[in-house]
């Protein structure tokens, strides 16, 4: 059982605070989720609730424990939920069942771990980038804009060169940082 079996129990219970809890730190992710592949916020709200009331009805109608991250579980059912729809709107044969949306083949819940290891790893680089100095984390996080590193390296009041140099050693702090985790040993 995982730690974040919670989350389903606080679905059972029908606890508010704790499915508050549950928007409050899932229903952003969802939304950038379904808005990013051609979903509205709408959408999005609608994809989260019948979301979790499937979770709930999965947890209830069998011998359910949640194996991995709650995060994890609930964006392989959105996900599924919202491909649904694509396919519905796009005339393709839809799944109707919810017996398919709570039946998971092995490699979607090696996704789903996957899924959340990599966002462990993602949450885990931004938290040591704030143990280094503030130019550092200024350059790097201007860097992660996706911009020409000249556009950055004006947009700093730096030189080209200045800021390349200067993105290299800050870079190796921060690799120095991550080799020191536990969760990059």
């Amino acid at each position: 059982m995982h730690q974040d079996q919670r989350y389903i129990t606080f679905l059972q219970q029908n606890d508010a605070r704790g499915i508050g809890e549950i928007y409050r730190l899932y229903a952003d992710k969802i939304k950038r989720l379904i808005v990013t592949n051609s979903g509205s916020e709408e959408d999005a709200a609608d994809i989260f609730q019948e979301s979790l009331v499937d979770i709930y009805r999965m947890s209830t109608e069998s011998d359910f424990v949640l194996t991995c991250p709650f995060e994890a579980f609930l964006v392989l059912v959105c996900k599924r939920k919202w491909l649904n729809v694509l396919k519905k709107n796009g005339r393709s044969p839809v799944t109707k069942s919810f017996d398919d949306v709570s039946s998971f083949k092995q490699e979607e819940w090696d996704s789903a771990g996957e899924y959340a290891r990599r966002e462990e790893r993602e949450t885990t680089i931004m938290e040591l980038l704030e143990q280094l100095g503030d130019k550092c984390r200024e350059i790097i996080k201007a860097c992660m804009s996706g911009d020409h590193q000249e556009k950055v390296a004006e947009s700093l009041g730096l030189t080209y060169a200045y800021l390349r140099k200067k993105k290299s050693e800050c870079m190796a702090g921060l690799a120095a940082l991550a080799r020191q985790h536990p969760l990059f040993k």
